[in-house]
């Protein structure tokens, strides 16, 4: 037996908790853009890889005409 809250999507991972801002100085400020530019630069790396992988795996199961 299924329940109704089974169907339902589930909703997106919150996987940033930004931290408070007003405490932080210009420097602090600078630093934590320096780590968000790093870590955006990581993620589109690996949905590089993801989507060269899909690629290559949609090229090998592609049907022979």
């Amino acid at each position: 037996m299924t329940f109704p809250e089974e169907d339902l999507p589930k909703p997106p991972k919150k996987l940033l908790s930004p931290p408070a801002l007003d405490p932080l100085g210009v420097e602090e400020l600078t630093a934590y853009i320096a780590e968000l530019e790093a870590e955006i630069s990581r993620v589109r790396a690996a949905i590089a890889a993801k989507q060269a992988h899909a690629a290559a795996a949609a090229a090998f199961f592609k049907p022979r005409d």
